[in-house]
């Protein structure tokens, strides 16, 4: 049935201008070097015995250059003599089966072709103690099973909660080396905990396994990997809250603010475990997360999911409109099975969904509350981690030529869409 509107969808959408944004941060230009410089300037590296079978874990997020990252790390332990291979880490991801995380990891070109190692994937684990909440703590039985573990993670803040541990090396080692029944038993302390027992949970299984330690992954505002820093066992706890706060003080963000509409062209898994990160949209699906300076934009549209995200659309949630293309490519056994995991149940939410792209901006912009054209303020992105090259509405220009972070790519157009209504990000 036709969704019958009053009045009709007949709003002007302002002319668009393509902008760039410039974040200041280091950028490391070859991640083969830079690994192997840190590998030669740690002593401590040299306890690994030669043959020993060290556990890499790989995890579901959009790592930037996560498989050179990974193969990296893999040829430098196998120069000391180790015997590397690969474990996913990405507690209930890839539908909460071995095979759908090996698929994952296959995405990101990390197999045992492109690695040189193995890549062992399993969803058995087995309990190595618990909180003192008394909720168990289970880690990954054949990375358990290894004579080390190095775990890997980009440590950034996280989008359900904020705290001084969010995402990083501890998070890797509590959800995703747990796999699904991990990460179920964890969520069961509720997200407004995780920023407290993050350490507590880490501590249990640095303890009780056989972790050497971490590569931390900082990166700038481009979303590049801007520092490594290994990061041993015997100090992790004490210095990933170290390397939050430096990774924070890289993010990125939408340097224009207070907008009557957001549009995101695509939201997926390997772009944010949201989706869409809350901390550029300024929204979530978990109450817990509270940012002071948080994007204010009255209405969001959501146009794709990316195919990488193999029907995951938690995420959505936070939404107000997307498309019947979006519903259409939902698989919701993989969107529920997250969802409830996590235990927030509203990041699988499906908002009013129209026809075409034109249609769900014009909605958005119908109902939004303080629009007026022609200053509608929007703002159209092509993800959360594509932040560089955007589009901003003409009626922004002002603000825009006295921002110096901001530079104007081009001249004021309408949105290029097709016979269909629909749209490309270019």
């Amino acid at each position: 049935m036709a969704l019958v509107i009053e009045g009709g969808l007949d709003i002007a959408i302002p002319r668009m201008v393509p902008i760039r944004q410039k974040f200041p941060g280091p950028e490391i230009k070859d991640i083969g070097e830079e690994i192997k410089r840190l590998f030669s300037q740690d002593d401590r590296l040299k306890k690994i015995k030669k043959g020993s079978r060290i556990a890499v874990t790989a995890g579901s997020r959009g790592i930037n250059s996560i498989d050179k990252i990974i193969h990296a790390l893999v040829k430098e332990l196998q120069t000391l003599g180790a015997k590397p291979f690969i474990v996913p880490a990405m507690g209930s991801h890839g539908g909460a089966t071995a095979e759908g995380q090996r698929k994952v990891l296959a995405e990101y070109k990390i197999t045992e072709e492109t690695m040189g190692a193995p890549v062992q994937s399993s969803m058995e684990v087995e309990k190595v103690g618990q909180l003192e909440n008394g909720v168990p703590v289970y880690l990954d039985k054949i990375a358990l099973s290894s004579d080390g573990i190095v775990v890997v993670n980009r440590v950034k803040p996280h989008t359900a909660f904020k705290a001084d541990y969010e995402s990083g090396l501890l998070k890797m080692l509590a959800i995703g080396l747990g796999k699904h029944k991990g990460a179920t038993a964890f969520h069961t302390c509720g997200v407004d905990m995780f920023g407290e027992l993050l350490p507590q949970l880490g501590k249990v299984v640095l303890d009780n396994a056989p972790v050497l330690f971490g590569l931390g992954i900082i990166e700038n505002g481009y979303d590049h990997p801007a520092r490594f820093e290994i990061v041993w066992k015997e100090d992790m706890i004490r210095r990933e809250k170290d390397l939050l706060v430096e990774a924070k003080g890289l993010m990125p963000r939408l340097l224009l603010d207070n907008l009557h509409l957001l549009i995101v062209q695509e939201i997926g898994k390997e772009i944010s475990g949201s989706g869409m990160d809350p901390n550029i949209t300024g929204r979530s699906s978990s109450m817990h997360f509270h940012k002071p300076d948080a994007l204010k934009t009255e209405k969001i549209v959501v146009l794709n999911l990316t195919p990488a995200s193999k029907g995951n659309a938690c995420g959505i949630g936070v939404a107000d409109v997307t498309t019947k293309r979006f519903v259409d490519s939902i698989n919701l056994d993989y969107t529920y099975v997250n969802a409830v995991t996590s235990g927030i149940l509203a990041t699988a939410r499906i908002p009013i969904s129209m026809p075409t792209d034109r249609e769900a901006i014009q909605l958005a912009l119908k109902t939004c509350y303080r629009v007026r054209h022609p200053e509608t303020r929007i703002v159209w992105i092509k993800n959360t981690l594509s932040l560089e090259k955007i589009f901003a509405s003409e009626p922004l220009l002002p603000e825009i030529r006295r921002n110096s972070q901001i530079e104007i790519l081009g001249d004021p157009r309408p949105m290029a869409f097709d016979g269909k209504g629909n749209l490309k990000f270019s």
